[in-house]
């Protein structure tokens, strides 16, 4: 027998009171994985990684939705763009205890959705307006966009270069918020005489001056190379849901780059964060930064 709505408000009434928000996270992100590879680990089809592919699946094959509560308002072949009606016994829960809904569908929602959609493919990008969220409005307005991750990882190879020209180690970082760049930046350590400033903390230090935010949930940063622990550290602390690297740390080091060996997965595995970590893009030419005599 299915269980009423009114059973499923309370239960969310009483997870939201004895578990944190970092859990809750944390347990609907592996929960949603997991239905996503036992449906379709030995499918026989592929499926297509495209906005429309991603916002079925996710409301009408996961959640069981109706398309009357989800109508699109605007549609391409990169971007969907929905509003959602349907009821909610989150909304519910948090009226009830007086919490806000932009803090806990952010904690815990939001990643724990491009989590879902990573699975299809990672270049999809879930997002969420706050300004237009229930119960502040009528609806949440919600969509998902696709991003290209060598084309960004281009322009974070023009960082690193810029690096090299102006007396630095060559290193290149880029942030994006959905499919807007926020933050675009390259190591500076050497020019200005401070050990701390890679590449990858002056884009986040951009990135949380251009969204007036500490939180960059929702932020994917690319960087060259894969991030040193003190990076990773301050993308954890940042709370970004993605980074994506070109060349790793034993990559860079074996080709004689003083690095410490302490992968960016194993910070964020270590950490209280849910951070997807991708590395690999447009390899080559990011190891053509640091092989020696080259550029």
């Amino acid at each position: 027998m299915a269980d009423s709505f009114e059973s499923k408000i309370q239960r969310q009434i009483e997870r939201l009171q004895t578990r944190s928000c970092r859990a809750l996270e944390r347990d609907t992100t592996e929960r949603r994985i997991r239905w996503f590879q036992k449906r379709y680990r030995d499918a026989d089809r592929p499926i297509l990684p495209s906005p429309r592919t991603a916002y079925e699946l996710l409301f009408f094959e996961y959640m069981g939705l109706s398309r009357e509560d989800l109508p699109v308002i605007a549609e391409s072949e990169d971007k969907i763009v929905w509003l959602s009606h349907n009821r909610c016994q989150t909304l519910e829960a948090c009226t009830a205890l007086g919490l806000d809904t932009r803090t806990v569908c952010r904690d815990i929602y939001e990643k724990s959705t491009q989590a879902l959609v990573s699975q299809i493919d990672p270049q999809l990008r879930f997002g969420r307006s706050y300004d237009e969220i229930r119960p502040y409005a009528g609806h949440c307005k919600e969509w998902i966009v696709r991003i290209r991750f060598e084309s960004l990882m281009a322009l974070a190879l023009e960082e690193a270069m810029a690096s090299k020209r102006e007396g630095n180690k060559g290193y290149g970082a880029v942030v994006v918020m959905g499919n807007k760049i926020v933050a675009r930046a390259h190591d500076t350590a050497a020019t200005e005489q401070d050990p701390s400033l890679h590449a990858e903390v002056d884009a986040i230090r951009q990135a949380v001056r251009a969204q007036s935010d500490t939180n960059l949930c929702g932020a994917v940063l690319l960087s060259t190379c894969e991030p040193c622990p003190m990076c990773a550290s301050l993308a954890v602390w940042a709370n970004v849901t993605t980074i994506v690297y070109g060349a790793s740390i034993e990559e860079t080091a074996r080709l004689g780059r003083s690095r410490i060996r302490i992968g960016a997965q194993e910070i964020v595995d270590r950490s209280p964060a849910t951070i997807e970590v991708i590395g690999g893009v447009l390899a080559d030419d990011c190891l053509s930064l640091y092989r020696p005599g080259e550029n």
